[in-house]
C-alpha cells in the first residue's frame, strides 16, 4: 500500500481534493450553513482579539478557501475602512459570493477563483490579516508547509495568519460516531490526514507547530465549542450540516472504505435518527491558532 508521503507527492497541487464534489449546489447551501455555525459558535468574527481585530483603516484581509464568503462579507460589513479578498478553487461559490456582495452593497470585498495550494496572485506584504477555516477538507499534509510560507510571503510586518480547525465532533449517537471513524480512517487512506492512526482528523494537534515552523511569531491558541445537543439552539443547524453532509460526503467514504453502499446508507439513516432522539447530546470543538508574521 502506497504511503502517506507518496500519496501526497503522486497528486498534483492544482488538482481539487475536497472530499466533496465542490460544485454541488447542495454544498454550495451547506457551506452557508456552516459558515453561520462556524462564527457563531467561535463568539464572532474576532473573538481571540476582545480590543478589536487588528486591522487598520486601508488594511486588506485575505481569506483562504472562503466558500460562498459569508465570513469574507460580515468582515466587510463590520470594517468598512477594509478591504477584504476571499478565494476558492470553485467557480460556483466564487460567483454565488460576488452576487453576494453586489446585492448588499460592499463595495470593499472581492472574490476570486484560486487554488490556495499553488503559488497565490499577489505581491508580497499585500495583507495585514489572513484567515481560513476548516481547510482540512482538502489540504494534504505536505501541502501545508508551502501554504503557511506563502502565507507569510503576502502578510505585511507584524500581519496575523488565523487558521481554525476541528476533530470533528464527539456525540451519543453510536451510528454517527461509527461514520466519523469511517469518514477519518477514509481521510488517512486518501493521505489527507495527519492522524497516527486513523482515529482522528489529526490536524490540531500539529497546527501550532507548523504555524512555528513557518516563521510566524508569538503563537496563540484558542478553543471553543458549539453544544449542539437536542433542545439547544445550535442543534438543528449542525444536525442540518450533518443531514447533507452525509449525502454529499457519500461517494469519498465508498471510494476509500470497502463497504457496500446500502450498509453505508443503513448507517446514515441510523445516525439521523439518533440525532433527533430527545436524550442526544453533542460537542462541536473548534481550535484557533493564530501569529504573526515578524517585524
Amino acid at each position: 500500500m502506497a504511503s502517506e508521503k507518496e500519496h501526497d507527492e503522486n497528486r498534483r497541487p492544482n488538482q481539487n481534493t475536497y472530499l466533496i464534489d465542490s460544485e454541488n449546489a447542495g454544498e454550495l447551501a451547506r457551506l452557508m450553513l456552516q459558515d453561520r455555525i462556524l462564527t457563531a459558535g467561535m463568539g464572532g468574527l474576532f473573538p481571540e482579539f476582545p480590543e478589536g481585530a487588528p486591522l487598520p483603516a486601508g488594511g486588506r484581509v485575505l481569506d483562504l478557501a472562503c466558500g460562498p464568503g459569508g465570513w469574507a462579507l460580515e468582515v466587510a460589513f463590520a470594517y468598512p475602512n477594509v478591504e477584504v479578498i476571499g478565494v476558492d478553487i470553485s467557480q460556483a461559490v466564487i460567483e454565488y459570493a460576488n452576487a453576494q456582495a453586489w446585492s448588499r452593497g460592499l463595495e470593499n470585498v472581492h472574490f476570486q477563483v484560486m487554488n490556495i495550494m499553488q503559488p497565490l496572485a499577489f505581491p508580497d506584504a499585500s495583507f495585514d490579516l489572513i484567515n481560513g477555516r476548516l481547510l482540512f477538507g482538502f489540504m494534504l499534509p505536505g501541502a501545508w508547509p508551502r501554504l503557511l510560507a506563502e502565507c507569510r510571503r503576502l502578510l505585511k510586518p507584524g500581519g496575523v495568519i488565523r487558521l481554525t480547525e476541528t476533530e470533528l465532533t464527539l456525540t451519543t449517537s453510536p451510528a454517527l460516531e461509527r461514520y466519523q471513524a469511517l469518514l477519518c480512517d477514509a481521510l488517512k487512506k486518501a493521505g489527507q490526514s495527519f492522524s497516527a492512526d486513523g482515529r482522528h482528523v489529526g490536524l490540531t494537534p500539529v497546527l501550532p507547530r507548523l504555524v512555528r515552523q513557518a516563521g510566524f511569531a508569538n503563537v496563540r491558541l484558542r478553543a471553543s465549542a458549539v453544544e449542539w445537543s437536542m433542545g439547544t439552539e445550535a442543534h438543528y443547524p449542525v444536525f442540518k450540516d450533518w443531514l447533507m453532509g452525509l449525502e454529499l460526503m457519500r461517494p469519498f467514504v465508498l471510494k476509500m472504505e470497502s463497504l457496500d453502499k446500502s450498509d453505508l446508507e443503513r448507517l446514515e439513516q441510523q445516525a439521523v435518527a439518533e440525532m433527533q432522539q430527545e436524550e442526544f447530546c453533542g460537542l462541536y470543538s473548534l481550535l484557533t491558532v493564530w501569529g504573526y508574521k515578524p517585524q
